[in-house]
């Protein structure tokens, strides 16, 4: 018997060594290539922090990003694409969804020609914004179970955003893809959904994929290139390719939301970093109350300030995917239960009769064409209130960034990031990591995270900032808001997001018009905590009643 079973073990070696199992076969889709002349010419760029050291990401192989779903978007043929392109390009999301329910797009196609457009633009080293850097493997099967879903239970009652294909920036944790961060040291960080991203899928929200970010949320490099990532590279803007900075950190929602790679995506702000990508990508972005939107799982800088809030091409979108994330998240001490939807009131025809917004004086000033549109809301029925703001100091605001991150990045790494295969375990071990490898690392230094080291503002001190920070932000706003009994304040882009921050204020914006470059501006509405919903409003009427936002030249097909 033993010599039978020494027999047998014999044949299997023999077995396998004549017939190995064959290895996967790769596809390629992409090649590197060398970005050197794209660098070169970017070097008297007028802003010096678009003077760019490299544009291709060193670490990020777009085959194993985009090989896994090859097979499914070669199904889709270029006809395919341009006969479900009026259904889909610029439109918002309850006319996609009429499309659907009427019989003429299915959940599975909606997914197919987002698909095809960002393998269109992204696999071409000449179009490719560096945007999307991770893609749902099983997005389009999920697609097709909602199909079906569909066709069992026609008249089943679904949020909005139910079957909508939605981008995350890659600080948000996602089952099923690695979140980075934009940083090397978490290249390997698999993980749990955040809350927002349970909630996404618990309204039946489509995952497409991750996209691009300024690296650590832009509190890594000083004077470093907005839209910049280790993991993805350069992120560049779909108005001007090298020619208009992307805004960040939120600079891949921005981007793939403006070149029509999703129905929508979610960015995160910690000052400036929703409305920034924003403004520069001609797209609808809210920053919303702090504790309006959970935190849990999301990486970090700062506890007092970060909020996560949807990117977005039109108002109404926007309203939807706000409402979409709602919920009390228990692992966030901030965290707020709504019973508002943010959706019934944005009807099909909303007004700016009446309200009463105030105008900076010195943006009235400075900015033609800010002017111009303050104009357009009188001529809309807007009472609007010219006035000087306050000057306001935010003295120690970065002392906020850098204590916060030191304790709340160590946290993060503890309850929500992968140990078994994340080398860090606070922001001294990341600057150690980096350093071990600056030229594919850390090519534009980590200034700032060495700041974050460095700072020895005391807790009871922190505490005195947030509080007197807090204060002055608020009596930035509210010296009008009040003054005036104002529906909002109007600013440009993110102008004056940091004073929002540490008011802890909502803020939206929402195209305004293109420079003669073409380089898009935004105009910026903020109002008191948790009033959303008037906003959104305020938004909503001002795009009906000036109408601008155009689809990048050169991605209209």
């Amino acid at each position: 018997m033993r010599y039978y079973i020494h027999y047998l073990i014999l044949l299997l070696i023999v077995a396998c060594k004549q017939d190995p199992k064959p290895e996967k076969e790769k596809v390629v889709l992409w090649t590197p290539y060398n970005d050197s002349t794209e660098v070169a010419d970017n070097q008297d760029h007028e802003i010096a922090r678009m003077r760019y050291k490299l544009i291709q990401s060193k670490v990020l192989d777009k085959n194993e990003v985009f090989g896994p779903l090859y097979k499914e978007v070669s199904r889709m043929s270029d006809g395919d694409y341009m006969a479900l392109r009026p259904l889909i390009l610029e439109q918002d999301i309850p006319t996609i969804r009429a499309y659907i329910e009427s019989g003429m797009l299915t959940y599975e196609k909606l997914v197919l020609f987002y698909l095809y457009r960002i393998y269109k633009y992204e696999l071409d080293n000449t179009t490719t914004l560096n945007t999307v850097i991770a893609l749902n493997a099983s997005v389009v099967e999920e697609a097709r179970k909602l199909d079906r879903l569909r066709a069992r239970f026609p008249s089943q009652k679904q949020h909005p955003i139910y079957g909508m294909p939605i981008l995350l920036k890659d600080n948000i944790n996602t089952l099923g893809m690695k979140t980075t961060a934009g940083s090397i040291a978490l290249v390997n960080n698999e993980v749990n959904d955040a809350f927002i991203v349970k909630q996404l899928k618990l309204n039946g929200a489509l995952i497409l994929g991750k996209v691009n970010l300024s690296e650590w949320a832009y509190y890594l490099c000083q004077g470093c290139p907005v839209g910049y990532s280790a993991v993805g590279g350069q992120t560049l803007n779909p108005y001007g390719r090298r020619i208009f900075e992307t805004g960040g950190s939120s600079s891949g929602s921005g981007t793939a939301v403006a070149a029509n790679y999703a129905v929508a995506a979610v960015g995160t702000e910690t000052s400036g970093s929703i409305l920034s990508p924003s403004g520069q990508n001609s797209v609808v972005g809210l920053k919303p109350t702090i504790g309006l939107l959970g935190r849990s799982g999301i990486v970090p800088i700062s506890s007092t300030l970060d909020t996560p809030g949807p990117m977005t091409k039109n108002v109404t979108d926007n309203a939807i995917l706000l409402s979409a994330m709602t919920g009390r998240d228990e692992a966030d001490s901030k965290s707020v239960a709504t019973d508002k939807t943010f959706i019934n009131e944005l009807g099909e025809e909303v007004s700016l009769e009446g309200k009463r917004l105030g105008a900076m004086k010195n943006l009235m000033e400075g900015n033609p064409m800010y002017r111009a549109t303050i104009e357009k809301l009188r001529e809309s029925g807007a009472k609007v209130v010219e006035f000087d703001p306050l000057e306001i100091q935010l003295k120690a605001f970065l002392s906020i960034l850098n204590i916060d991150m030191r304790n709340d990045l160590p946290e993060y790494l503890t309850l929500h990031s992968d140990k078994d295969r994340v080398p860090i375990s606070s922001v001294a071990d990341v600057v150690q990591f980096n350093a071990t490898d600056s030229l594919v690392r850390i090519p534009y230094g980590q200034q700032l995270f060495r700041g974050i080291l460095s700072d020895t503002t005391s807790a009871a001190e922190l505490t005195r900032i947030k509080s007197r920070l807090e204060q002055e932000g608020r009596r930035f706003f509210d010296a009008a808001l009040d003054e005036y009994d104002l529906d909002a304040v109007l600013s440009i882009n993110n102008y004056h997001a940091g004073y929002a921050a540490v008011a802890k204020y909502p803020a939206l914006t929402v195209p305004m018009g293109y420079k003669e470059t073409g380089e898009p501006m935004n105009l910026t509405f903020i109002a008191k905590p948790f009033q959303e919903e008037k906003l959104l409003l305020l938004g909503r009427a001002f795009e009906q009643a000036t109408q601008v936002r155009k689809i990048p030249v050169g991605m209209a097909n």
